[in-house]
């Protein structure tokens, strides 16, 4: 199997645009690889608590802008 360092050795090699096609490939993959996690995470009920949470603070009012544009 390859090695982390042999990978990074390979990158180094290859040309700008590559690299860059690479990197968004990676984001990529890893974005999948979350999304597969939350997924996971909701059927085994592992977030039940904290959406209650979310949902009773969104009822009583008590919830807080952070900003966060969705």
């Amino acid at each position: 199997m390859t090695t982390r360092l042999e990978v990074e050795s390979a990158i180094k090699q290859l040309p700008e645009e590559e690299v860059r096609n690479l990197a968004k490939w990676l984001q990529e993959y890893l974005d999948e690889m979350w999304d597969q996690q939350i997924e996971a995470d909701l059927a085994s009920g592992k977030l039940d608590g904290l959406i209650a949470q979310a949902e009773a603070d969104i009822a009583n009012g008590s919830d807080q802008d952070f900003g966060v544009v969705v």
